[in-house]
């Protein structure tokens, strides 16, 4: 291998790995805030491209209708249930008009702009704010209920809600794949190598927001709280910091992340109702080598990730899935040896 294809491989996998940063990142939040191994992460991803790719077409995406049923019940759930608790009818009637304004918004202009022709970064912004909700509805009606059971319990609901997802998805965007275009034509050079300037696109809104997540955390009041969740559930619980508005906000995250990741991902890979599941699988394969609790490492994972697809691609490609997902046996042993020395010194 010459030192040019070594280099347009190393960019190709770095553009991969920056796909999965968001989605390592998002697994580890959405666990250590809600004990949620959420396999169907990668569901979100295949949702936001797909939906993006019915916008750009001129059609009012099916996920908008998903996303306004699922409000609606989660609205009913929680009013049903302040009323047992014998708060004023007044007051939540008020509270559910409030929860309701935000998806009314949304479907209304989704409905206006659809046929319109937005330019495509506004097009983005739209599939994005279609899909986001659909994770703090997901959380209300499969994990909420279920916050107090074990991490099997909770994995096995995750199960149960990608086959759910997998197949509203083929329900609602049909079997064939489709691709969207590129936020940024044209190539940049880098030494002796040409880079699509998409590649570097995506490096460079994965930095973004990891550097944003790291700041939302650090210095604002809902980060705080977050963190704290992650820490200690009960000790939050104690000083005022309701479990259940952590874990939709973590879930409203993690669906960005992941619908983002999707719509980048799109301009070079064709997407199918049914591709969120491998994607989603690597991000989680980067966040257990971070032994779901290190943002760093799975990033810096994630990366790595990318970088054995590629070279994996180039010199088996028959085997580039079965070379990447047995890349965490050795991460999975290193785990396990460490977890018995810190028992054996405890």
């Amino acid at each position: 291998m010459d030192s040019f294809l070594a280099g347009v491989l190393l960019v190709d996998g770095l553009t991969h790995g920056a796909v999965y940063v968001q989605l390592a990142v998002a697994s580890v939040l959405v666990f250590s805030v809600t004990r949620v191994i959420f396999v169907a992460q990668g569901e979100f991803v295949t949702f936001g491209a797909l939906t993006l790719t019915g916008l750009l077409a001129g059609h009012v995406p099916g996920t908008l209708w998903l996303m306004l049923t699922l409000a609606v019940v989660s609205v009913l759930l929680d009013a049903l249930a302040a009323l047992r608790r014998e708060q004023p009818a007044a007051q939540v009637a008020l509270t559910a008009a409030r929860a309701l304004a935000v998806p009314l918004l949304i479907a209304a202009v989704t409905v206006w702009a659809a046929p319109r022709a937005w330019p495509l970064w506004a097009t983005t912004l739209l599939a994005l704010a279609i899909v986001t909700p659909l994770g703090p509805y997901t959380y209300r009606l499969a994990f909420e209920p279920l916050a107090h059971t074990s991490v099997l319990t909770l994995m096995i609901a995750a199960v149960g809600v990608h086959f759910a997802m997998t197949g509203l998805g083929l329900a609602l965007f049909g079997a064939e794949g489709s691709r969207n275009p590129t936020y940024w034509e044209g190539a940049s050079t880098l030494g002796a190598l040409r880079v699509s300037n998409q590649a570097l696109l995506t490096a460079m809104v994965s930095a973004f927001l990891l550097t944003a997540l790291w700041l939302f955390f650090r210095y604002s009041l809902r980060g705080k709280a977050l963190r704290a969740s992650a820490i200690d559930r009960y000790g939050a619980r104690l000083v005022g910091i309701s479990p259940a508005r952590a874990g939709r906000l973590t879930f409203g995250v993690a669906a960005f992340l992941s619908a983002l990741a999707g719509v980048l991902a799109a301009t070079g890979t064709t997407m199918f109702y049914n591709s969120g599941l491998l994607i989603g699988l690597k991000g989680f394969v980067a966040a257990v080598a971070g032994a779901l609790l290190s943002y760093p490492v799975a990033a810096v994972a994630a990366l790595g990730l990318g970088l054995i697809e590629s070279f994996g691609s180039f010199y088996a490609s028959a085997y580039k899935e079965a070379i990447v997902f047995t890349a965490i046996l050795p991460v999975l042993l290193w785990l396990s040896i460490k977890h018995r020395r810190a028992g054996g010194e405890a």
